[in-house]
């Protein structure tokens, strides 16, 4: 029971790694906030987790008002807050271009097999339009921001608390595929190391996970061949699973990492050794 009497709230908590973080953060004696943008899942959620452990509140972690609101709703509801993870993402490809990315990855893959020079060209970046970089930012990177503006506020009432943020092995080598979201992930990791140095005073800490390829919704609109090379590149031969990223975070909001604070840590199966 490492979190026994601790307030948490998760964003993105209905589904993937933000449920499977929830549910061990209640398991280990925490009262949750699921946080989601869709009142349904975050609900269901929280019926899973249980009556008096669990408690759904909708907001879109893009939009700063909403997001006060979400803050102020913990502090009436429990009178502060202990933990924040700032897990919800996006991900997915747009729906018009599904088809074409996923012609242009198999090419791109017989062609590597076939040891000659790669014609097939990803042309990602001269694509993207304004709002689906804007869209993508807003959500991980302005989220992530908003959400830790607004814990603070409330953990520095009492100088203690942790944030764990969720970033992604993206952030650390790059994505050629999704540009956008490395460039999200990789300005979570410097906004961390700031925060960190910054809270330490206050008894305040903040670290990141960066995750591998794990099996997680954020895969489903993505073309079959991307869950196999997911598998294929990283040496553990597997997708990772949600709940082994809950463990990482469940040791960063807990005690048992009081001296760990600026930190990034990456469970990805030896994707990427540094």
């Amino acid at each position: 029971m490492r979190l026994e009497g601790k307030i948490a709230l998760v964003t993105g908590g209905g589904s993937g790694i933000g449920r499977a973080i929830a549910q061990r953060f209640a398991d280990e004696g925490a009262r949750v906030v699921v946080n989601d943008i869709h009142k349904d899942t975050a609900e269901r959620a929280a019926t899973e987790i249980g009556a008096g452990r669990a408690r759904a509140i909708v907001a879109d972690v893009a939009d700063s008002t909403a997001v006060r609101a979400m803050f102020e709703e913990v502090d009436r509801a429990f009178g502060g807050l202990d933990v924040l993870v700032n897990n919800a993402g996006i991900g997915e490809v747009e729906p018009s271009g599904r088809e074409a990315f996923a012609t242009k990855v198999e090419a791109r893959v017989g062609e590597m097999m076939m040891g000659g020079k790669v014609e097939t060209h990803w042309d990602i970046t001269q694509a993207l339009t304004d709002e689906v970089w804007g869209r993508m930012l807003a959500v991980h990177l302005d989220g992530t921001f908003h959400c830790t503006r607004e814990a603070l506020r409330l953990m520095s009432r009492v100088n203690r608390g942790a944030i764990v943020n969720i970033s992604s092995v993206a952030g650390l080598m790059g994505l050629e595929v999704a540009p956008h979201y490395a460039a999200a992930k990789a300005g979570i990791l410097g906004f961390t190391r700031s925060v960190a140095r910054e809270v330490a005073s206050r008894g305040i800490r903040v670290n990141a996970i960066c995750p591998g390829f794990i099996d997680t919704p954020i895969l489903d609109p993505m073309p079959p061949i991307i869950r196999l090379l997911g598998e294929r590149q990283t040496p553990m031969g597997r997708l990772g699973e949600p709940r082994e990223i809950a463990g990482v975070a469940l040791f960063l909001a807990s005690d048992d990492a009081s001296f760990v604070t600026g930190q990034w840590l990456s469970p990805n199966g030896g994707l990427l050794t540094v």
